[in-house]
């Protein structure tokens, strides 16, 4: 059995926390935040306590905070022997070298509360500055998720980087055509199976194959058409930026 320490009560904090529960071979010891009012969901299943509390004795500290906190955090734990863990995608395993044993847990998935997910499915990015804590986070890893990678610091930060693209950017599009449909009294919900399809495709396809749309098969008229539509000019900086961008990749100018 592995004990845990959970510091953090954000999105990811809780869908951990929430996994872990499900598992008996892991038992989370306590959960730290820093304001008694964020600690009420996990206090009625577990020990909690303010980050300027005594903190208590366990096998892994997850550090499941926001990125510009967790050097500030992980000062708190310099004394402890137990591993102690980030799960940031972008900051270094070694921001964490004021502790005696760390490493990274990064699971690779964007969560929100209220919506539940299956760590099963979710990718678990570990790194580890030894074999023996290597082999803590992936039993820890292995124990909730099928999909457990070795990355270092260097390859996450581009995974990092990449899963911005294709899941915050791409988020982000879904809000452009949503207000758009929302403009023009459309319903949203028609383009629903065509994002669906555009994500399914990309399991037999490789993205560059799986690309269509006018920017793709050089239609200029079209493209123009759009640009007249668009309301707002960084909604038309996007479009041409990105249409720009699909036909320097396939060959094509506008």
């Amino acid at each position: 059995m592995i004990s845990i320490v959970l510091i953090g009560t954000g999105n990811i904090a809780t869908h951990l926390f929430d996994t872990f529960l499900q598992y008996d071979m892991l038992n989370v010891l306590q959960v730290v935040g820093r304001q008694k009012e964020t600690l009420n969901y996990f206090s009625q299943k577990t020990d909690t306590c303010l980050l300027t509390e005594t903190i208590t004795t366990a096998d892994v500290y997850i550090i499941a905070v926001s990125d510009d906190a967790i050097t500030e955090v992980s000062s708190k734990l310099k004394d402890v022997n137990g591993l102690v863990v980030h799960t940031s995608g972008s900051v270094p395993m070694l921001a964490l070298a004021n502790c005696k044993n760390i490493g990274v847990y990064y699971p690779l998935q964007t969560f929100s509360k209220g919506k539940k997910v299956n760590f099963r499915t979710i990718p678990i990015c570990i790194e580890a500055e030894n074999d023996e804590n290597l082999k803590s986070l992936s039993f820890l890893a292995e124990t909730i998720s099928d999909k457990v990678y070795h990355i270092s610091t260097e390859q996450r930060r581009h995974l990092h980087l990449a899963a911005v693209f294709v899941n915050n950017f791409t988020n982000y599009m879904y809000t452009i055509g949503n207000e758009i449909c929302d403009e023009h009294q459309v319903p949203f919900d028609i383009l629903r199976p065509l994002i669906k399809e555009t994500s399914d495709k990309i399991a037999t396809l490789a993205p560059k194959e799986a690309q269509t749309g006018p920017a793709r098969r050089n239609d200029v008229a079209t493209m123009q058409r759009h640009l007249d539509q668009i309301n707002g000019k960084n909604k038309k900086q996007i479009y041409k930026i990105l249409s720009e961008s699909i036909q320097e990749k396939y060959g094509k100018k506008l």
